[in-house]
């Protein structure tokens, strides 16, 4: 009876409250001075109704060669998007990187592909300038909405010696993030110069330097001939988090599996990818570990390492998990283990006398895609090997900025 009693009096104090504010807001109704445009007319109240106004969203602007796209490429953007509400990235035009820096590897559309596929990007600028002039930054700021234009720490200096983001720094609008460690474009080119001009090598040579982070003695401390620091990629269990979409499939999913090497993740992956997923409603993507892929590719490969490629991978937005190391063979274990209703694989597979699709044939559910974009790993490789000498000038050009960064370097917090 005591605790009815008083819920009843606590049922009234509740209510009380409840009209008296009723009462308030009616009383600035009326009045015509309701905050945020909801009363007819009359002085508007600024505070406290703040909190009620809906927040702008913070727009950043990131830009970029995006040459060779890779994981260290997909970080920063990663690390640009948490600083904002909304991502909008600029690609540099061939042009302006020819100009700058060289010859790019990859051409524009297949940048832009790229670009676009990264899981954190909102929105993509075509043929950014390499250097953010007046009239750019006012067009950012004027049409674009932007807040903060963002950038690494490691300096992105002009021909003329100048800072590329001097303007951005005056006009108090710049923020800067982590580099992350391990990996550039100009590193990868230089260890596919390696691969080149390593072919007579022995086998334990080349896996020390391409899966194992070049850690060959030749190359420890320093850079190599090609102008190419040493890649020291530590892969930690935050930085998986950090890329993962951390959702399992729904119940009733479709769930589809396509598996690969995804080395030296390019856009013809991507497109791959894209179509896989839209088979389905969950994407699960095995990459095969470094030992597999050179028992069937050979010794010079993979030129990117378990770790730095299923980063990648987890970046790209059309992928929904990842088996990190899968098995070769498509077993009905792997099947059932993963409730996989689908496997696809895309048009340029070699059969082999041992098809490691069989299981999924045998069942009805594989599928080979017609790859959409001709691209493929081999064809970046041959386009390094047909303009080796301009790629190799290109990084002994970059070697010098490298060494000063890394003697000059600092930490740096977040990431």
């Amino acid at each position: 009876m005591v605790w009815e009693k008083e819920k009843i009096v606590g049922s009234c104090l509740i209510g009380g409250a409840t009209f008296a504010v009723g009462a308030s807001f009616l009383s600035l109704f009326l009045k015509g001075e309701l905050p945020l445009g909801l009363g007819l007319g009359g002085p508007r109240l600024v505070s406290p109704w703040k909190c009620f106004r809906r927040r702008k969203p913070v727009r950043v602007y990131m830009d970029g060669c995006f040459d060779m796209m890779h994981y260290g490429h997909c970080n920063a953007l990663r690390q640009a998007r948490a600083l904002g509400d909304q991502l909008v990235v600029g690609v540099v035009s061939d042009e302006e990187i020819i100009a700058n820096k060289g010859p790019p590897v990859t051409p524009l559309h297949e940048r832009m592909i790229m670009v676009k596929a990264v899981k954190w990007v909102d929105e993509v600028i075509p043929d950014a300038p390499y250097a953010i002039t007046e009239e750019f930054m006012k067009r950012l700021f004027d049409e674009y909405q932007i807040d903060y234009i963002i950038h690494g720490d490691d300096p992105c200096v002009l021909p003329d010696g100048t800072d590329a983001y001097a303007l951005a720094k005056k006009a108090g609008r710049y923020k800067q993030i982590k580099r992350t460690e391990g990996v550039s474009s100009t590193d990868i080119v230089g260890r596919m110069l390696l691969c080149v001009r390593s072919n007579s090598q022995s086998h334990s040579s080349l896996q020390r330097q391409f899966s194992h982070g070049h850690n060959s003695p030749r190359f420890e401390d320093g850079a190599s001939s090609a102008g190419t620091r040493v890649s020291h990629f530590l892969p930690t269990s935050r930085r998986i988090v950090q890329f993962s979409n951390g959702k399992g499939p729904g119940p009733d999913a479709r769930i589809i599996y396509m598996d690969g090497a995804f080395d030296l993740f390019h856009a013809g992956h991507v497109e791959i990818l894209r179509c896989a997923r839209e088979l389905g409603d969950f994407l699960l993507v095995g990459i095969h570990d470094d030992l597999t892929i050179r028992g069937k590719r050979g010794a010079q490969y993979p030129i990117m390492n378990l770790h730095e490629r299923s980063l990648s991978v987890l970046a790209c937005r059309y992928v929904d998990e990842v088996i990190i190391g899968a098995p070769w063979v498509v077993s009905k274990d792997t099947i059932t283990t993963f409730n996989i209703w689908k496997v696809v694989h895309g048009s340029d597979f070699v059969k082999e006398k041992d098809n490691p699709y069989a299981v999924p044939k045998s069942m009805g559910i594989f599928q080979v895609l017609k790859s959409p974009l001709d691209t493929s790993t081999s064809t970046i490789i041959k386009r390094i090997v047909a303009n080796h000498e301009a790629y190799q000038k290109r990084n002994l050009k970059k070697e010098a900025s490298e060494k000063k960064y890394y003697e000059q370097k600092s930490f740096v917090t977040g990431d």
